[in-house]
């Protein structure tokens, strides 16, 4: 049985979108960067404490198998989670307002055998973000309980002057490097 350690609506979506029947856990982990840590070892961090967390509440289930992702907006060394309120959220989208920004996300899967991941990195640039569309979409309320203040498949889209990499990854859940994560080395 395959259980995606996370109460992400949009990773369940994208993983029934690709045909991959599973359950979910909810798992609490901490989400701190560490003194030193790079944005990338970060994210694949966070999303192997997830996956960790999980296979632990399942490990005596024969076949179980566990996915844990993460996904951050990262700006050079920033690491953009999601908004504590609606200030952060357009603090974010000024920062991101007409510059490229990277998209990390990392997803592990960890069974009996072994653990083993993949990442997605996507670059994403925004148009320049007029402070009427800023408060726009804040006011929308889409921006929150999103890496970076923003969703790519919802109203921020028209935000997104162009994209390089892994438009799923960037929602939340590489679709390609999953796939190939589930179906073996």
């Amino acid at each position: 049985m395959l259980y995606l350690a996370s109460q992400s609506p949009r990773r369940r979506e994208l993983l029934a979108q690709i045909g991959e029947s599973h359950r979910t856990l909810d798992v609490d982990v901490e989400e701190i960067r560490q003194p030193g840590e790079t944005p990338d070892v970060y994210v694949s961090r966070v999303a192997l404490d997830k996956a960790r967390a999980g296979f632990a509440r399942v490990a005596a289930e024969a076949g179980a198998r566990v996915l844990g992702a993460d996904t951050e907006v990262v700006l050079g060394d920033d690491v953009f989670g999601k908004p504590r309120d609606a200030a952060d959220a357009a603090d974010m989208l000024r920062r991101l307002s007409g510059i490229e920004h990277r998209v990390v996300s990392a997803v592990w899967l960890v069974e009996a055998v072994g653990e083993r991941r993949v990442v997605s990195v996507s670059t994403v640039r925004f148009a320049a973000l007029p402070e009427a569309d800023i408060a726009s979409y804040i006011d929308t309320g889409e921006c929150f309980g999103k890496a970076g203040a923003y969703a790519i498949q919802g109203r921020a889209a028209a935000f997104v002057e162009h994209l390089s990499g892994s438009y799923t990854g960037v929602m939340g859940l590489p679709l390609f490097e999953t796939s190939r994560l589930l179906r073996g080395p």
